[in-house]
């Protein structure tokens, strides 16, 4: 396990307990909605590689093949793939409905949280775990966010995750849940611009209300961590992000102890 696959399996775990749900309750009425963040790359891994493809001084494809790619753990890719949090989470809590997984950006987010409300508005799953998991202290996601402008300073780059449960109110009762569950989704909307990213940068933009935005960059896991918090009364969510998506959501919260 990669370090994102950790902090989603701890920050799944926290949820579905905080739900009152054990993985032997889930199995196939239960969904996964994922956004994860950029690919993680260590500096000194990467350095092996490419000291294995150089021949006079150069990148050769032939040397990468052979001696570059021998030069790392052939499953150390396992560690960085989009889809291996999701493989640990479903594993690890038999979460056997349907699944999403996109990345990587927090506009992001909000489509894992639009395909989990129509597979529960269709009955396809009778509860979505939705969530987002981003690790970012490394070598390759600061690299990038370095290069993209407005840059963002490697000193801002947090790692995190964040899960909610969601589930229709009458199957919340049906199962016993907890009361009227801790609160609930008033309204949401995504919208997209193309763009050409050789031609322009978006500058993003974040703001909460309601609900103190956490401190630093956490990228696609910035709302469901701070919705996660604990919380009381209504929560309003607004962004733009870099890939050209746009959204925005109001939640109400009557619980405080968590989601």
């Amino acid at each position: 396990m990669g370090g994102q696959d950790h902090l989603a399996v701890g920050a799944a775990g926290l949820a579905l307990a905080s739900a009152g749900l054990t993985p032997n309750a889930l199995g196939p009425r239960a969904g996964l909605f994922l956004a994860v963040g950029f690919i993680p790359f260590e500096g000194a891994d990467i350095d092996a590689l490419l000291a294995g493809s150089l021949e006079e001084g150069e990148v050769s494809m032939r040397r990468f093949g052979t001696d570059g790619f021998a030069a790392v753990n052939p499953l150390l890719t396992f560690r960085c793939l989009p889809n291996m949090p999701a493989y640990h989470v479903s594993t690890c809590f038999d979460i056997q409905g349907e699944y999403f997984v996109t990345y990587p950006g927090p506009g992001q987010f909000y489509l894992a949280l639009e395909e989990a409300l129509a597979a529960l508005a269709a009955g396809r799953v009778t509860v979505a775990l939705v969530g987002a998991v981003a690790h970012q202290t490394n070598f390759l996601v600061a690299h990038h966010h370095g290069r993209v402008r407005p840059a963002v300073p490697a000193s801002e780059l947090r790692d995190g995750a964040g899960f909610l449960v969601l589930e229709e109110a009458s199957a919340h009762q049906a199962r016993g849940g907890c009361g009227r569950g801790r609160g609930q989704l008033l309204d949401f909307s995504v919208s997209y611009s193309p763009r050409d990213p050789f031609a322009c940068e978006l500058a993003p933009a974040e703001s909460f209300t309601g609900v103190a935005a956490p401190p630093g960059e956490f990228g696609a896991a910035s709302l469901p961590l701070a919705l996660s918090g604990g919380t009381r009364g209504v929560v309003r969510h607004e962004l733009r992000a870099r890939d050209g998506l746009r959204a925005r959501s109001t939640w109400e919260f009557w619980d405080a102890s968590g989601a």
